[in-house]
This record gives structure tokens, C-alpha cells and sequence, in this order.
């Protein structure tokens, strides 16, 4: 099997995650902040190192402001849900995936919010003049991503951040996509909040994912519940991270996440990068040239590592079947959770043939991939 859909989960996974994942299962593994137990107290310390990895991989200065969650999409709900309120006017980019786009389209389907979009060229690119036409004052918060799951261009994060900060607009950054390939640094990026996934670029399992939230942002909990503090109190604890973590943490997961962050720190990000870059390279050179292909990703330098294309008169879905069932090659098709982006590219009927490469793929499965593409392109099988 040749696994390629990276975008999704990445996999595998580096040794010493599984591995610290089962040392704290077998070690002990009590609820963190629950009791005061050396099991307990043990736990919580191995949350608590995780919490500074995180902190120190994207410059966040105070570990607390970061909230442990299962996943991305809970993270944007629960910063969208949690800034928005009555007449907020908020703005992104058609480029998003549905986690953010349905709470966006549902808040403003009833009422509750102004919605503005950002619309992107013909490979899903999001220039800095678009962005410049629909952010102005009055807008409360703009929400983006590091780098479209659908074609993997890389969005100017950086630029949308000075120009939130020069507005005073909330700058909501999803980070599903890039964050572990590209360096994300949210006090150089004035990012104020960043939902980030340990299961994707982080090299962590399913199950984990963060909400850094700056300091001085005020924000409402998406779901209350214990915590492990102020236990005598009916309310919700407005202290962080316990306003946004409810529940038992993913324990061994978020150690999990804390040693794919350490293998990322001791690769190099650069590293991670540039192998990439040379896989999809060669994705570009081979297969843009060929007559019944259209790609529809950013060349290499400008992606964060995803191949997009279809085969001319085939849907998406088709193509991906004949790769998984005749090759054993994984890709993804279809809409991928993002019909904005679709309907941008003039795919919303067909969809997209979604190739993403990890860090543990090699040439010879992109050579594989290459020629199994070609064999479909060319009616060949």
C-alpha cells in the first residue's frame, strides 16, 4: 500500500509516539487536575509538558492560553461561537473548509451576524489585494486558513495578520493545513487565535487538536462542564485553560502530540519542508504536462504539500477507486468538506483528485503513483 492522503491524517507515525503513548497507558494514566494522587499529579505533568512544546513550536509566550480539544473543527467552533455575538460582522475567505463555513453560514442564516468572503483566483490563491477590498473597520473578526486542504496553495497569513492588527480585527487562524510543514509564529503573525490538529502535519493521533487564545480576547465557553477546578462553583471557571476544557483530556493522545512535535523540532521544519517540495516536484513534472490532466495546485513553492488534478471525462471518485482497488495507492476525492473552494475552481461537479505526500513517503511510491496516474490518463489499464 502506498498511503497518500496525508492532508487527512498523517501516517505513519513517528515510533516515539505510539511508544509514549503506550508507556503513560501502561505507567498510569489519571485524570490531570482531578485529584491530588501521584498518578494523578503525574498526569497532569505530562499534560502540562506538552502544553509548553506546543507554546515554544508556535511562540505563544503563555502556555495556559493554549486549550486541549479532539479535534480542529471543535476548536473553530469553539472560537467562533465563543467571540461571536449579536451584529458582529465577520469576514473569510472562500477557500475554508466547512468548519469553518458552517458556523459562519448558520450564524448568519439566522440573523445573528454579517458575513463578508474573500474570493480566490483559479488555483484557490488568496492574494493580498482581495483581502485589502473586504477587511475594513467594523469588521470583528476575519477567519483563516494557513493553507487550503483543497489545492494546498499557502494563504499570506502573515500579511492578513498586520492588517487585522492595523484594524483591530480578531484574526482567527485554521491551521489544519501547514501547521508542521510551515514555521507558524502567532506574535510575528499576529495570529489572536490559532486552532491547530495533532493528527495531520503535527504527527500526532487522531483525537487531538488545540485554541491558542491571546491574551485579552474574550471568549465564552462552547460547552461547560468539570474541570477539575472551582468544583464548589456552578459556573464555568473564566481562568484558561479551564474555560474551554471541559472533560477528560485525551491524555495519551496529547503525549502522543508532544512527541510528534518533538520529532518535527528535531528533524527541522525546513527538513519536513523541502522533502515534501522534492515529492510533489515530482508530481508537477510529470504529470502537468499530460494531455488529459488539468492541476489545479500551486507549483511547489507556493504549496504546502498537495497535488489537486482530475482526469479529463473521469470523476474524481472514479479515478481514486481505480487507484486504491488496482494500485493500492490512498488518495482522497470529492468536495473535500470545502464547496466554496469547488465552486471557485469550477469543480463543484466532479471534484478533485486529492494527492498529499507526507514526510514518510519516498520516490519510488511517487514513481508508483506517477505511472499509475498515467496508465488511467491514457486509458491504459
Amino acid at each position: 500500500m502506498i498511503y497518500l492522503d496525508n492532508a487527512a491524517t498523517s501516517w505513519p507515525k513517528p515510533p516515539q509516539v505510539i511508544q509514549a503513548m503506550t508507556d503513560i497507558l501502561k505507567r498510569g494514566c489519571a485524570n490531570p487536575g482531578r485529584s491530588a494522587h501521584a498518578m494523578a499529579r503525574q498526569t497532569e505533568d505530562a499534560v502540562l509538558n506538552v502544553r509548553e512544546a506546543v507554546a515554544k513550536f508556535f511562540n505563544i509566550k503563555d502556555p495556559l492560553r493554549i486549550a486541549f480539544m479532539p479535534n480542529t473543527t471543535y476548536a473553530l467552533n469553539a472560537a467562533i461561537y465563543g467571540v461571536i455575538t449579536e451584529g458582529s460582522v465577520v469576514a473569510t475567505t472562500a477557500m475554508e473548509h466547512n468548519s469553518v463555513l458552517r458556523p459562519l453560514k448558520t450564524l448568519e442564516s439566522r440573523g445573528i451576524i454579517g458575513l463578508e468572503t474573500v474570493e480566490p483566483d483559479r488555483y484557490g490563491r488568496i492574494s493580498v489585494q482581495s483581502i485589502k477590498k473586504v477587511l475594513r473597520k467594523g469588521i470583528d473578526l476575519f477567519c483563516m486558513t494557513v493553507s487550503s486542504n483543497v489545492t494546498g496553495a499557502i494563504m499570506p497569513v502573515t500579511e492578513a495578520g498586520r492588517i487585522c492588527r492595523e484594524l483591530g480585527i480578531t484574526f482567527l487562524v485554521d491551521a489544519a493545513q501547514g501547521a508542521g510543514v510551515i514555521p507558524i509564529d502567532v506574535e510575528r503573525m499576529n495570529i489572536d487565535m490559532l486552532a491547530f490538529p495533532g493528527h495531520k502535519g503535527l504527527l500526532g493521533p487522531q483525537g487531538t487538536a488545540g485554541l491558542y487564545v491571546r491574551e485579552g480576547i474574550k471568549i465564552k465557553p462552547f460547552i461547560q462542564g468539570g474541570t477539575g477546578s472551582f468544583s464548589d462553583r456552578l459556573f464555568q471557571p473564566e481562568v484558561f485553560p479551564d474555560i474551554l476544557e471541559s472533560g477528560t483530556l485525551n491524555v495519551p493522545g496529547i503525549v502522543g502530540l508532544g512527541k510528534g512535535i518533538s520529532f518535527i523540532s528535531e528533524t527541522g521544519i525546513e527538513h519536513i519542508r523541502l522533502k515534501k517540495k522534492k515529492l510533489l516536484t515530482m508530481l508537477f513534472e510529470a504529470l502537468s504536462k499530460e494531455e488529459n490532466i488539468t492541476v489545479f495546485s500551486p507549483g511547489p513553492e507556493q504549496n504546502s504539500g498537495i497535488f489537486a488534478f482530475l482526469v479529463h471525462h473521469m470523476d474524481s471518485s472514479e479515478v481514486s477507486y481505480i487507484l486504491d482497488r488496482k494500485f493500492g495507492i490512498c488518495t482522497r476525492s470529492g468536495f473535500h468538506c470545502a464547496p466554496l473552494a469547488h465552486r471557485a475552481l469550477g469543480t463543484s461537479d466532479s471534484g478533485l483528485v486529492r494527492i498529499s505526500p507526507g514526510y514518510f513517503n519516498n520516490e519510488t511510491e511517487i514513481e508508483l503513483t506517477i505511472e499509475a496516474i498515467r496508465s488511467i490518463a491514457r486509458r491504459k489499464l
